[in-house]
């Protein structure tokens, strides 16, 4: 499987799962600029949580392509001239695009997003056959 940051290839191909059990190391995450992203898994469905406070849900986009889920975020900072000189800029939202392969567990078609508090969450949940099958035997 391969993963594309910022529409490069990675060296190390990862997938979703992968990234559940921590093989990509988070320190090189850092370094591209790429928010933090929690995983949780519950028998019906993944969820991914993208720590991404101060922007609009309009300037996300969220796409899916031949198993690869991608998040984008592109904001241009506007240039407006009110007068007043700015002495220091702190605020910074940098654009960044980050992807995930998904294998076939995953149902695609009911992806859903939300964006609230400054967390970005994706529900993506599993196909029937991927669920846990739990059934109780009784003892005759």
């Amino acid at each position: 499987m391969l993963a594309r940051v910022n529409n490069r290839p990675v060296h190390r191909s990862f997938s979703l799962f992968d990234e559940l059990f921590n093989e990509f190391p988070a320190k090189f995450e850092s370094r591209l600029n790429l928010p933090p992203v929690n995983i949780h898994e519950s028998d019906n469905a993944y969820e991914l949580e993208l720590s991404v406070p101060g922007r609009n849900k309009e300037d996300f986009k969220i796409s899916l392509e031949n198993g690869l889920l991608t998040i984008s975020y592109e904001k241009k900072e506007e240039n407006t001239q009110n007068g007043n000189k700015t002495i220091r800029r702190e605020f910074s939202y940098q654009s960044f695009k980050r992807s995930f392969t998904l294998d076939d567990k995953i149902n695609t078609e009911n992806i859903q997003a939300s964006y609230e508090n400054g967390i970005l969450k994706l529900q993506l949940p599993k196909k029937e056959e991927a669920k846990p099958f739990r059934k109780e035997i009784s003892i005759q």
